[in-house]
């Protein structure tokens, strides 16, 4: 009889079978510089009046430079799943394992490729030195123990925290262009098989984790969440330059002080937040 760990991995599997290809799937022909890449609630000055008086062209810039700087963090946490994810396999326990890691690869790979080709086809880039990793996402997501619950920690933020932006943009999908509709969609669709199995196996490193190794973990499991919610919610200086509104540093530390910014990052990071919480972890919403 097969353990329920395979039979989940393998009923993820399943799910994944029928793969659909980004690069040939979503109407790329659709793609505007005239529409809005976020809706305008989701952009990080949302209500802030000295930006709602800007001309809509430089609104739109600034929704289309601050999903590229979305996608950029993108490209490098998936980037670090897939080294993970290509490592552990020759450590797996059952073919099911072995078959839903790949089906992780690939579909990280295919959100990768269609960042990379939005990038291309939009004549948009950000300066390669932009965005800097955090530093310790970056390390404990190279170089944790695979079965640790810190690695499956990291693993869950770094899934579902960009995921509910993704989820808001298909939520409000009339207010953005097609294709980055349609984009953010599949991207749903793919993390919540990945979130799944992500957090079916925290819980299982969680509940043989003692109250002492929760105590020391906390700090570090704090410092992570506040990296995550930096990493994709609040854009690097050169995002608001490339829109047009002049100094960078001045326009984030508004977007870093914005009521509207920060109700929205909570929202966005309460799941996780609760997760946290309800396995003890004593860690508050983390600041901009």
């Amino acid at each position: 009889m097969q353990n329920p760990d395979s039979l989940f991995l393998k009923q993820l599997g399943c799910n994944s079978a029928q793969y659909r290809d980004p690069l040939t799937q979503l109407p790329w022909h659709t793609l505007s510089l005239e529409d809005f890449w976020l809706p305008p609630a989701a952009l990080s000055l949302a209500g802030v009046a000295i930006f709602e008086q800007q001309p809509e062209l430089v609104q739109r810039r600034l929704s289309q430079y601050e999903f590229l700087h979305f996608i950029q963090a993108g490209l490098w946490l998936e980037g670090v799943f897939v080294a993970r994810l290509s490592r552990a396999l020759h450590k797996v326990e059952s073919t099911a394992e072995y078959a839903y890691n790949l089906h992780e690869i690939r579909e990280e790979a295919g959100h990768s490729l269609m960042f990379l080709k939005l990038m291309e086809h939009s004549g948009l880039r950000l300066p390669h030195d932009s965005f800097q990793r955090p530093w310790l996402a970056d390390f404990l997501g190279r170089n944790a123990p695979e079965k640790s619950a810190l690695f499956w920690l990291a693993v869950v933020m770094g899934e579902e925290i960009p995921d509910r932006l993704n989820r808001f943009v298909r939520s409000n999908g009339e207010a953005v262009n097609p294709l980055i509709q349609q984009m953010c969609r599949l991207h749903v669709i793919d993390e919540a098989r990945h979130i799944a199995r992500s957090r079916h196996t925290l819980e299982q490193h969680l509940t043989s984790t003692s109250a002492i190794t929760r105590s020391f973990l906390t700090p570090v499991v704090r410092t992570l969440l506040a990296q995550f919610v930096r990493t994709f919610y609040l854009p690097s200086p050169a995002v608001y330059e490339l829109a047009g509104l002049g100094s960078g540093r001045y326009w984030r530390a508004l977007a870093r002080r914005n009521p509207l910014r920060v109700a929205f990052v909570a929202q966005c990071v309460r799941p996780t937040l609760h997760l946290l919480q309800r396995h003890a972890f004593n860690i508050a919403q983390p600041k901009l």
